[in-house]
């Protein structure tokens, strides 16, 4: 999720004046509320980023589930990322998740000296490394947005409750030439959090400052691409029965695959 450097006092000057008014409320800030503000900051300033006052209609959502988009523009990202440059927000946390980086592990740094695999150097994440972010967030304020239940196609076979996303975890396939990557969705970006009419629809990614990028991807899946640091892709949501076995298949405890498999060793050890 990045833009250039002047959008940092956007953030900035958020979190500022959250602050100031915390201090003339005469509250004092918990770690709770901590996390619940920033990661409300989080939102917004993802929304100042966003061209406003756009009456939408479900006209070019596209009938049946899952379509290659074709010459995406593709960045890198990674958990931990540090706000600067052409990125705003911290990635110490998510859309989805406030603790993204306690719970992936550490920081899942970028640079070949960081590096063994498809993995972090330093330590064996607890999450699946192969992740990517799309531009659209199905939640927001702690509600779950009026136009998922129509846009999404698996909405009603996954929704659970208002505010619970049913984004977090999908699998999508990414290709660049003769080379298909699987990765799951765990975050939003780049630049946008309500663009569904292009993760669902037929819409190209909006212009932005990222030569209209659409599509952020982890390191691992850049490696396994062989990407460059902006490249173009293509990409589709795909069914996790579709998923082949791979290098995405064997790490995290968020991963389809590491889940059901440990439920076999589980039942195996049962009968035992």
């Amino acid at each position: 999720m990045r833009t250039p450097g002047l959008f940092l006092q956007i953030f900035f000057g958020l979190v500022v004046t959250s602050n100031s008014q915390t201090t003339a409320q005469g509250g004092a800030e918990t770690p709770t509320s901590f996390v619940d503000n920033a990661m409300k900051l989080r939102e917004e300033v993802l929304f100042k980023l966003e061209p406003g006052g756009i009456q939408r209609g479900l006209n070019d959502v596209v009938p049946g589930k899952f379509f290659w988009r074709t010459s995406i523009v593709t960045t890198t990202f990674w958990i931990g990322e540090t706000p600067g440059g052409n990125n705003p927000v911290p990635n110490e946390s998510s859309a989805w998740d406030s603790n993204w980086s306690r719970n992936y592990g550490g920081l899942d740094l970028p640079e070949s000296g960081d590096r063994q695999g498809f993995l972090p150097a330093k330590f064996v994440p607890r999450q699946n490394p192969f992740y990517i972010a799309l531009p659209y967030n199905d939640v927001s304020g702690g509600k779950t947005k009026p136009e998922a239940a129509q846009i999404i196609p698996w909405f009603k076979e996954t929704f659970v409750k208002s505010g619970q996303t049913v984004l977090k975890g999908r699998w999508l396939a990414v290709r660049k030439g003769s080379r298909t990557c699987y990765a799951q969705w765990e975050d939003v970006g780049p630049f946008q959090t309500d663009h569904w009419e292009y993760v669902f629809g037929n819409d190209r990614p909006r212009p932005n400052l990222n030569q209209g990028a659409g599509l952020d991807v982890s390191p691992a899946v850049r490696d396994y691409l062989h990407l460059s640091p902006t490249d173009t892709t293509d990409w589709k949501f795909v069914e996790a029965s579709e998923v082949p076995p791979g290098p995405w298949t064997l790490y995290g405890d968020n991963n389809t695959f590491v889940i059901d498999r440990r439920k076999r060793e589980q039942e195996i050890a049962k009968r035992q």
